[in-house]
């Protein structure tokens, strides 16, 4: 399997393709999304999965467009749901409307995708239903915006927590394997062992 990031909307968030030979998922369309369009086009790629970590409008964008020209069914968190009808759904602080879409929600444990493990983690705090999405198989977890290259979220908004936050990344992303390649929805990559000894604000010195 491969991992292509396609930055995309007005905040650069970072939307994830992971594929084999024949099909795709993609994580957090956040923009207009005519190059992940492309990509499958031309890696003859099936969509059939678009995984939303949370429904902030910088991550909610492209949903829409992506589905309806793919058929890809659309999961993501019920907690975050309310967000669709207010300013943090999109339509606030100047940013346009997101379009419409539909969803169905996801639990915490493990769903088949790709024709392998994929681990849905519930890790709330930078919003109540915050999801991560761990692929044992690739070594790689895609965390949205819980925790970032010596960062971690912003919990100021409504829905938002931090110690939540805080418990989310040590309670489950840090309990997987050290090597794990921790993609998040802004910024590089980053891996589990590196944010555990040097993350001001949740690594070893801060416990």
């Amino acid at each position: 399997m491969q991992i292509v990031d396609f930055p995309l909307g007005p905040l650069e968030t970072n939307c994830y393709v992971i594929h084999t030979e024949s099909e795709a998922v993609a994580v957090d369309p956040g923009g207009p999304p005519d190059s992940v369009l492309k990509y499958l086009d031309r890696k003859k790629l099936s969509l059939t999965h678009i995984l939303l970590t949370h429904l902030h409008f910088d991550h909610t964008y492209g949903v829409a467009h992506l589905a309806a020209n793919t058929g890809a069914a659309i999961f993501g968190p019920e907690a975050d749901r309310f967000m669709l009808n207010t300013e943090l759904g999109g339509g606030g602080w100047g940013m346009p409307s997101v379009e419409r879409f539909e969803y169905k929600t996801l639990d915490e444990g493990d769903i088949s995708l790709l024709g392998t493990v994929c681990t849905v983690l519930t890790t709330p705090g930078h919003t109540p239903g915050g999801l991560s999405f761990y692929f044992p198989d690739l070594g790689a977890v895609f965390s949205g915006d819980t925790l970032f290259y010596r960062s971690i979220g912003r919990s100021d908004f409504p829905g938002g927590n931090h110690n939540t936050l805080c418990s989310s990344i040590r309670g489950k992303l840090f309990q997987l394997p050290d090597n794990t390649a921790v993609y998040s929805g802004h910024g590089p990559a980053t891996v589990v062992i590196d944010e555990k000894r040097k993350n001001p604000f949740v690594g070893a010195f801060t416990l």
